[in-house]
Protein backbone atom coordinates (compact mmCIF):
# COMPACT_ATOMS: atom_id res chain seq x y z
CA UNK A 1 0.00 0.00 0.00
CA UNK A 2 1.48 3.32 -0.64
CA UNK A 3 1.47 6.02 1.50
CA UNK A 4 -0.87 7.87 -0.54
CA UNK A 5 -3.62 5.28 -0.31
CA UNK A 6 -2.94 4.56 3.24
CA UNK A 7 -6.15 5.65 5.83
CA UNK A 8 -6.39 6.88 8.68
CA UNK A 9 -7.00 3.78 10.48
CA UNK A 10 -3.71 2.50 9.37
CA UNK A 11 -2.23 5.26 10.18
CA UNK A 12 0.64 4.97 13.56
CA UNK A 13 -1.57 6.42 16.67
CA UNK A 14 -0.40 9.11 17.67
CA UNK A 15 0.76 9.09 21.55
CA UNK A 16 -1.56 10.22 24.25
CA UNK A 17 -0.78 13.94 26.04
CA UNK A 18 0.10 12.98 29.95
CA UNK A 19 -1.56 15.54 32.14
CA UNK A 20 0.58 17.20 34.72
CA UNK A 21 -0.43 16.51 37.90
CA UNK A 22 -2.81 19.28 38.65
CA UNK A 23 -4.54 18.77 35.66
CA UNK A 24 -4.67 14.99 36.64
CA UNK A 25 -6.04 16.15 40.30
CA UNK A 26 -8.49 18.30 38.30
CA UNK A 27 -10.08 15.74 36.35
CA UNK A 28 -10.54 13.01 39.00
CA UNK A 29 -12.06 15.50 41.42
CA UNK A 30 -14.68 16.64 38.32
CA UNK A 31 -15.41 12.81 37.58
CA UNK A 32 -15.72 12.51 41.60
CA UNK A 33 -18.12 15.76 41.36
CA UNK A 34 -19.87 13.88 38.21
CA UNK A 35 -20.26 10.55 40.10
CA UNK A 36 -22.10 12.21 43.43
CA UNK A 37 -24.82 14.33 41.13
CA UNK A 38 -25.17 11.25 39.47
CA UNK A 39 -25.27 8.40 41.59
CA UNK A 40 -24.71 10.13 45.14
CA UNK A 41 -22.32 10.13 47.74
CA UNK A 42 -22.29 6.12 48.69
CA UNK A 43 -21.01 5.10 45.29
CA UNK A 44 -18.29 7.28 45.04
CA UNK A 45 -15.29 5.00 46.13
CA UNK A 46 -11.33 5.29 44.86
CA UNK A 47 -12.21 1.86 42.40
CA UNK A 48 -15.11 3.42 40.84
CA UNK A 49 -12.97 6.52 40.30
CA UNK A 50 -10.50 5.34 38.59
CA UNK A 51 -12.76 3.15 36.18
CA UNK A 52 -14.74 6.28 35.34
CA UNK A 53 -12.00 8.93 34.76
CA UNK A 54 -10.20 6.06 32.52
CA UNK A 55 -7.08 5.62 34.99
CA UNK A 56 -5.54 3.01 36.45
CA UNK A 57 -6.54 2.64 40.59
CA UNK A 58 -3.04 3.36 41.39
CA UNK A 59 -2.80 6.60 39.60
CA UNK A 60 -6.18 7.33 42.01
CA UNK A 61 -4.91 6.13 45.12
CA UNK A 62 -1.57 8.24 44.91
CA UNK A 63 -3.40 11.46 44.76
CA UNK A 64 -6.00 10.44 47.32
CA UNK A 65 -4.72 7.54 48.99
CA UNK A 66 -8.40 6.39 50.98
CA UNK A 67 -11.90 7.42 50.21
CA UNK A 68 -11.40 9.79 53.18
CA UNK A 69 -8.67 11.71 51.86
CA UNK A 70 -10.84 11.99 48.71
CA UNK A 71 -13.66 13.25 50.32
CA UNK A 72 -11.46 15.87 52.18
CA UNK A 73 -9.89 16.70 48.64
CA UNK A 74 -13.46 17.13 47.51
CA UNK A 75 -14.58 19.61 50.38
CA UNK A 76 -10.94 21.55 50.20
CA UNK A 77 -12.27 22.21 46.61
CA UNK A 78 -15.51 23.56 47.41
CA UNK A 79 -14.55 25.39 50.12
CA UNK A 80 -11.46 27.09 47.38
CA UNK A 81 -13.68 28.13 45.15
CA UNK A 82 -16.13 29.53 47.94
CA UNK A 83 -13.34 31.50 49.03
CA UNK A 84 -12.50 33.03 45.87
CA UNK A 85 -16.38 34.10 45.02
CA UNK A 86 -16.94 36.05 48.75
CA UNK A 87 -13.27 36.91 48.61
CA UNK A 88 -14.15 39.04 45.26
CA UNK A 89 -17.04 40.23 45.86
CA UNK A 90 -15.84 41.47 49.38
CA UNK A 91 -13.58 43.33 47.74
CA UNK A 92 -15.73 45.25 45.89
CA UNK A 93 -18.33 45.74 48.30
CA UNK A 94 -19.22 49.29 50.34
CA UNK A 95 -18.52 48.71 53.94
CA UNK A 96 -22.27 48.67 55.29
CA UNK A 97 -24.13 46.11 56.98
CA UNK A 98 -26.85 45.19 54.50
CA UNK A 99 -24.00 45.12 51.59
CA UNK A 100 -21.42 43.40 53.51
CA UNK A 101 -24.42 41.01 54.78
CA UNK A 102 -25.79 40.30 50.99
CA UNK A 103 -22.13 39.46 49.95
CA UNK A 104 -22.01 36.65 52.13
CA UNK A 105 -24.82 35.41 52.01
CA UNK A 106 -24.80 35.30 47.97
CA UNK A 107 -21.57 33.76 47.84
CA UNK A 108 -22.45 31.30 50.36
CA UNK A 109 -26.08 30.25 48.58
CA UNK A 110 -24.33 30.73 44.95
CA UNK A 111 -21.62 28.45 46.14
CA UNK A 112 -23.48 25.61 46.99
CA UNK A 113 -26.44 25.81 44.47
CA UNK A 114 -23.35 25.72 41.79
CA UNK A 115 -22.48 22.16 42.98
CA UNK A 116 -26.23 20.97 43.50
CA UNK A 117 -26.78 18.47 45.80
CA UNK A 118 -23.26 17.06 45.94
CA UNK A 119 -21.57 19.50 48.85
CA UNK A 120 -24.81 18.41 51.20
CA UNK A 121 -23.38 14.58 50.64
CA UNK A 122 -19.98 15.48 50.82
CA UNK A 123 -20.84 17.54 54.13
CA UNK A 124 -22.55 14.92 55.15
CA UNK A 125 -19.97 11.77 54.17
CA UNK A 126 -17.47 14.55 56.22
CA UNK A 127 -19.57 13.75 59.92
CA UNK A 128 -18.40 9.99 59.63
CA UNK A 129 -15.57 9.69 60.87
CA UNK A 130 -13.13 12.46 63.83
CA UNK A 131 -11.16 12.62 61.06
CA UNK A 132 -13.21 14.42 58.41
CA UNK A 133 -15.28 15.88 61.24
CA UNK A 134 -11.89 18.04 62.22
CA UNK A 135 -11.19 18.92 58.44
CA UNK A 136 -14.49 20.21 58.25
CA UNK A 137 -14.55 21.97 61.16
CA UNK A 138 -10.82 23.98 60.66
CA UNK A 139 -12.41 25.09 57.53
CA UNK A 140 -15.60 25.86 58.63
CA UNK A 141 -13.28 28.34 62.02
CA UNK A 142 -11.46 30.00 58.67
CA UNK A 143 -14.58 30.96 57.05
CA UNK A 144 -16.42 32.08 60.36
CA UNK A 145 -13.20 34.17 61.33
CA UNK A 146 -13.50 35.47 57.56
CA UNK A 147 -17.14 36.92 58.60
CA UNK A 148 -15.93 38.20 61.71
CA UNK A 149 -13.53 40.19 60.62
CA UNK A 150 -15.06 42.03 57.94
CA UNK A 151 -18.58 42.22 60.38
CA UNK A 152 -16.82 43.12 63.65
CA UNK A 153 -16.28 46.50 62.03
CA UNK A 154 -20.06 47.33 61.39
CA UNK A 155 -21.33 46.35 65.16
CA UNK A 156 -20.51 49.84 66.48
CA UNK A 157 -18.31 48.22 69.04
CA UNK A 158 -19.91 45.38 69.72
CA UNK A 159 -18.48 41.79 69.84
CA UNK A 160 -19.57 39.37 67.25
CA UNK A 161 -19.37 36.58 69.15
CA UNK A 162 -18.57 33.05 68.30
CA UNK A 163 -21.85 31.52 69.39
CA UNK A 164 -23.45 34.05 66.82
CA UNK A 165 -21.46 33.04 64.02
CA UNK A 166 -22.50 29.20 64.69
CA UNK A 167 -25.54 30.28 64.61
CA UNK A 168 -25.17 32.00 61.17
CA UNK A 169 -23.45 28.84 59.57
CA UNK A 170 -26.16 26.48 60.85
CA UNK A 171 -28.63 29.08 58.95
CA UNK A 172 -26.52 28.82 55.95
CA UNK A 173 -26.19 25.31 55.68
CA UNK A 174 -29.81 24.54 56.19
CA UNK A 175 -31.12 27.13 54.05
CA UNK A 176 -28.58 26.75 51.17
CA UNK A 177 -29.72 23.04 51.04
CA UNK A 178 -32.65 24.08 50.85
CA UNK A 179 -32.68 26.11 47.92
CA UNK A 180 -30.26 22.74 46.05
CA UNK A 181 -33.01 20.78 47.22
CA UNK A 182 -35.66 23.03 46.09
CA UNK A 183 -37.62 22.91 48.89
CA UNK A 184 -37.33 27.34 48.78
CA UNK A 185 -36.09 29.13 46.16
CA UNK A 186 -32.34 30.54 45.83
CA UNK A 187 -33.66 34.35 46.28
CA UNK A 188 -35.23 33.27 49.66
CA UNK A 189 -32.43 31.30 51.09
CA UNK A 190 -30.24 34.73 50.47
CA UNK A 191 -33.18 37.12 51.96
CA UNK A 192 -33.32 35.00 55.20
CA UNK A 193 -29.38 34.86 55.22
CA UNK A 194 -28.95 38.25 54.70
CA UNK A 195 -31.80 38.95 57.59
CA UNK A 196 -30.47 36.54 59.80
CA UNK A 197 -26.12 37.88 59.29
CA UNK A 198 -27.76 41.76 60.10
CA UNK A 199 -29.88 40.74 63.39
CA UNK A 200 -26.24 38.78 64.11
CA UNK A 201 -24.45 42.20 63.88
CA UNK A 202 -26.99 44.62 65.20
CA UNK A 203 -27.48 42.50 68.77
CA UNK A 204 -23.99 43.25 68.79
CA UNK A 205 -24.19 46.85 68.27
CA UNK A 206 -27.23 47.02 70.95
CA UNK A 207 -25.15 45.13 73.37
CA UNK A 208 -22.60 47.64 73.40
CA UNK A 209 -24.88 50.73 73.57
CA UNK A 210 -26.93 49.24 76.40
CA UNK A 211 -23.30 47.92 78.16
CA UNK A 212 -24.16 44.14 78.43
Amino acid sequence: MSTIEMTEADSPAQPRRRLSREDRNRQLLDVAWQIIRAEGTDALTLGYLADKAGVTKPVVYDHFTTRSGLLAALYRDFDTRQTAVMDAAIDQCPPTLIDTATVIATAYVDCVLLQGNEIPGVIAALGSTPELEKIKRDYEAIFLEKCRSVLQPLAAGGEITQAGLRAMLGAAEALSNAAASAEISAGQAKDELIATIIAMVERAAARATSGT
